[in-house]
């Protein structure tokens, strides 16, 4: 299923899958998106957003795989995820974030990502996010010294990674809230916009993207567990060159 991109002339949905269990069409996946050549990537970014539906941290790595298997890379330059929804009436915590980002952290560690960031934060938990990830770390590298050499080394692949931006709604505000720029100018945090929906795809949109891609399928038998959209930036022009999105679903087998 091919979408209209905004600053690029299409963006696609490809469907892919790690086992028998996960919806597979590994011929339209393999075609519908955008690989890049080694000879040209020192001269593009790759930025991604990450939407996932549920708590499950492995859907992070899952998305990143897929990514750079697609375009043909070995590592992404920024990753910002998305929260997945939460049950009405239940506010964001930092206990929701940590296993997320300790997500995200670990394939900084592997050089799956270059740079990691989040999406609609406020000041207060931004900066919860931001000291519970600088507290850890002083703490490991103050204590390294004090172990073997091999010990050692396990501990720095422990030390937390800051986030280096935070996207905002232009929703939820019209102007960037001060606080927030504030403490993104002091420690060095990327501000960001964007006008993403609550619910990026919707089951119904999505069942119609599989039946458009997939024949004789049960569409009501799968559930979203995540999407993944992808920008390919040209580092020195600032514009994208292609963008398109990677979805996976899971089939409920109750």
């Amino acid at each position: 299923m091919q979408r209209k991109g905004g600053a690029c002339n299409t963006s696609r949905v490809c469907i892919g899958s790690y086992n028998g269990a996960h919806l597979t069409d590994h011929s339209k996946y393999s075609q519908a998106t955008d690989a890049i050549t080694p000879e040209e990537r020192e001269e593009l970014k790759v930025s991604v957003k990450l939407f996932i539906s549920g708590s499950d941290c492995s859907s992070i790595r899952n998305a990143v795989d897929m990514a750079c298997v697609s375009l043909g890379v070995s590592q992404l330059d920024s990753v910002i995820i998305a929260p997945p929804p939460l049950p009405e009436g239940d506010a964001l915590t930092l206990g929701h974030l940590q296993p997320l980002w300790a997500g995200l952290e670990s394939l900084v560690q592997g050089q799956k990502i270059a740079a990691i960031g989040t999406s609609d934060l406020d000041k207060a938990l931004l900066e919860q996010l931001y000291n519970w990830a600088k507290v850890f770390g002083k703490q490991v590298l103050s204590l390294r010294y004090t172990f073997p050499p091999v010990i050692s080394m396990v501990l720095l692949h422990c030390v937390k990674v800051k986030p280096s931006s935070n996207q905002v709604n232009l929703a939820s505000c019209c102007v960037m809230p001060p606080d927030l720029t504030a403490f993104a100018k002091e420690f060095d945090i990327q501000l960001l916009t964007h006008n993403d929906p609550k619910e990026l795809i919707s089951a119904t949109s999505f069942q119609e993207a599989v039946q458009e891609s997939t024949e004789d399928l049960q569409v009501a038998d799968w559930g979203l567990e995540w999407v993944l959209r992808y920008s390919i930036i040209v580092k020195s022009r600032g514009i994208i060159k292609s963008k398109g999105y990677l979805v996976q679903a899971k089939r409920n087998t109750l």
